[in-house]
């Protein structure tokens, strides 16, 4: 029988640098919907492809690193 293994997803750190006046209404969604409320808030998201588009978004207001 094939037996599963589990990988690891990796984590990304995302941190809104500039505040949410430079950002349409839009962009204001997005940030929101990563959780980004308020400027120099940060949280963390496994990587998939759904985070990555909205980070395209939003490309310049975040600073993005990858945590293992």
């Amino acid at each position: 029988m094939a037996t599963k293994t589990k990988t690891k997803k990796k984590a990304l750190s995302i941190k809104l640098i500039s505040g949410m006046a430079k950002a349409d209404v839009r962009q204001t969604k997005v940030l929101a919907a990563l959780g980004l409320r308020r400027s120099k808030a940060t949280v963390e998201h496994d990587d998939s492809a759904i985070i990555k588009g909205m980070l395209r978004k939003v490309s310049h207001l975040v600073e993005v690193s990858e945590n293992k």
